[in-house]
């Protein structure tokens, strides 16, 4: 197979050699090499646009996750702050009550009982019944305030 003669047209031959960059551009103009230089420093500018971009992203999915853990430790805090005036309650009224002898016979044997009176007991409660019981209370309270109102 024998090779044609022809010879190329002059913008095919300079679009040849402006993809080659390394080649010698005697044909090509200086404004068209200062914008080729222009492009190719925003390339580069965008590049690092886009790795810094990629950055502050995963910068960003990091604090989100930290900021979700803070959350579930807040509602965890919120959860044993809103208890305390149940046991503070429970403290309060533990101590009030102060244990009475139960017969005579108690009282004689210790007679320094009588002087400093010691507060009950406090007696640990199984939590698993402890909704059912505070709606039960709560009721309770709501039948006393309703009935109070009526009379």
């Amino acid at each position: 197979m024998a090779f044609s003669t022809r010879t190329l047209p002059s913008h095919l031959r300079q679009g040849s050699t402006s993809s080659n960059p390394g080649a010698q551009s005697t044909g090509q103009s200086p404004a068209l090499l200062a914008r080729v230089n222009e492009k190719k420093a925003e390339l580069e500018n965008l590049k690092e646009l886009r790795d810094l971009s990629a950055a502050v992203a995963n910068q960003m999915e990091a604090l989100e996750q930290k900021l979700a853990t803070l959350s579930d430790g807040t509602e965890a805090i919120a959860t044993v702050v809103g208890n305390w005036h149940n046991v503070l309650r429970a403290i309060n009224m533990a101590s009030t009550k102060i244990p009475s002898p139960r017969n005579a016979d108690e009282a004689t044997m210790n007679p320094q009982e009588d002087t400093m009176p010691l507060p009950q007991t406090l007696v640990r409660i199984p939590t698993e019944h402890a909704p059912a019981l505070q709606a039960q209370t709560e009721a309770v309270m709501e039948n006393e305030q309703n009935s109070s109102t009526i009379s």
